[in-house]
């Protein structure tokens, strides 16, 4: 009996996790919204020409907001007097930005259509344009997720994975998410773009010997073993505001620069394998790093009545 009870719980999650991402369509705000899309793209290319780097982090907000209780703009949301919320979590904490970038879009897109556009739906569109801009693939975006009306630090403690993570931890991140191995090989090929802390990967050129002297050397001249922890350094040495298939070369180097980005080319067969095919194909690469970023982008939305329309993405309505 208990074991029958358990698998009709199971089921029962399956059935409401496909019903909520049946109701995301790339045509969501297509009569409600027509120009929803083409507001998120000029202010995403504004954003780019004035800083470069600013790609990157839209990438990463997606990327950190879904990693937390689903893709449903909980990151955005500044603390208040119920709950501090996670943009102070260890792994956002002086790290996570765009957040301005964010505020203009829903500026722009409240005035053209109140109420409409999610902040949640904004993190996933500004995501895909920063990868297309940057020289990237594109996809269609899948839309109809709603706002959270909280958030957590905690979660975020404990949810997004760690530039520190081994090979096992990163698994078992992603694996949480519902995302498998090669989501995780494609995925981390998002830091093909964007600059990372001396704090992040101090410990990887001081302690690790998986890692090819010379870089680890370079990077010992700005990232001291203590101090200077907000001084950064790119993900991808060799083209770090293009978005390519270099960052797989790198690995294939030993000139990952985090930990957790040398860990996916240190013995695993299944891992290195995918270095391996990307490195040699960027083709392959940005077609899987596009139904990635969809499978990503399908965590736990918020749809239906749940949730809301933030009218200011920092904030609950």
């Amino acid at each position: 009996m208990a074991c029958f009870r358990s698998l009709f719980l199971i089921l029962i999650a399956a059935v409401c996790s496909f019903q909520a991402n049946s109701q995301l369509s790339p045509d969501y705000y297509s009569s409600t919204c027509p120009q929803a899309l083409s507001i998120v793209k000029a202010e995403v290319a504004a954003a780019i020409k004035n800083e470069t780097r600013v790609g990157a982090s839209l990438l990463r907000l997606h990327f950190h907001d879904c990693f937390v209780n689903g893709c449903d703009g909980s990151l955005l949301l500044d603390d208040n007097s119920t709950f501090i919320g996670e943009k102070t979590a260890v792994p956002n904490n002086n790290s996570a930005r765009g957040f301005n970038v964010v505020d203009n879009i829903k500026a722009r897109l409240e005035k053209a259509c109140p109420r409409v556009v999610s902040c949640a739906d904004i993190l996933a569109i500004a995501a895909r344009d920063s990868v297309v801009q940057l020289g990237g693939p594109s996809w269609k975006v899948l839309l109809g997720r709603r706002d959270s009306t909280t958030a957590s630090r905690s979660a975020a403690n404990t949810s997004i994975p760690q530039p520190t993570f081994n090979l096992s931890a990163l698994i078992s991140s992603f694996s949480a998410q519902g995302l498998s191995i090669k989501d995780l090989v494609i995925l981390s090929g998002s830091h093909t773009i964007g600059l990372a802390r001396c704090t992040s990967f101090r410990s990887h050129i001081y302690n690790d010997s998986d890692i090819d002297p010379s870089f680890a050397n370079s990077l010992r001249q700005i990232c001291p073993k203590s101090g200077s922890d907000n001084v950064l350094a790119p993900l991808d040495r060799q083209t770090p505001t293009r978005f390519d298939s270099l960052y797989y070369e790198n690995l294939l180097d030993k000139k990952g620069l985090l930990h957790s980005d040398q860990e996916l080319f240190n013995g695993n067969s299944s891992t290195v394998d995918l270095v391996k095919r990307y490195a040699a194909n960027t083709k392959l690469f940005f077609k899987e790093f596009a139904k990635s970023m969809i499978k990503m982008g399908k965590i736990k939305p918020l749809t239906g009545n749940a949730g809301e329309i933030r009218i200011n993405c920092r904030k609950a309505n």
